[in-house]
């Protein structure tokens, strides 16, 4: 079955949440998995790629962690959980799905930040995400240096 951009979007939209969730309650993802397949209507979501992120997620969290990290300027710890969980969502999709532009990617978080973050959120998340696509993805991102080896 082919999803569309829309249903790709709301599994992004319920990963974060449950994300979210993950990290503020401490719960099993295999439990908020199951709750969120048991409370909201994913008929119009991409499920599969729902799982697949929080499996990703929570399979990579130390690397993923690591990445942004080196990216802010404070302790991961202090971050608005909101936008912890749309980086770590955002920075799954820039290490380990490299079919997905790296844009979308940025585009999508954005979003995110706009409709469940904080204020001015949303401009922390592209600054942070579009120097973290700039080490992850350096062939991608505008304004890096490439070097042409002539033969």
């Amino acid at each position: 079955m082919k999803f569309t951009a829309q249903a790709r979007n709301r599994a992004r939209r319920y990963c974060m949440q449950a994300l979210y969730q993950w990290d503020l309650s401490g719960m099993e993802m295999s439990e908020i998995q199951r709750q969120f397949f048991e409370a909201e209507d994913f008929t119009n979501a991409d499920g599969g790629y729902f799982i697949e992120l929080l499996n990703g997620i929570r399979t990579h969290i130390e690397s993923i962690d690591s990445h942004i990290s080196e990216t802010i300027d404070r302790p991961i710890g202090q971050l608005d959980p909101v936008e912890r969980a749309i980086l770590r969502l955002a920075c799954y999709e820039l290490l380990f799905r490299h079919d997905i532009p790296y844009r979308v990617s940025i585009n999508e978080a954005i979003m995110l930040a706009r409709k469940f973050g904080a204020e001015q959120g949303h401009t922390f998340i592209n600054g942070v995400l579009d120097t973290m696509a700039r080490k992850i993805r350096p062939a991608e991102s505008p304004g890096v240096d490439k070097q042409v080896t002539r033969r």
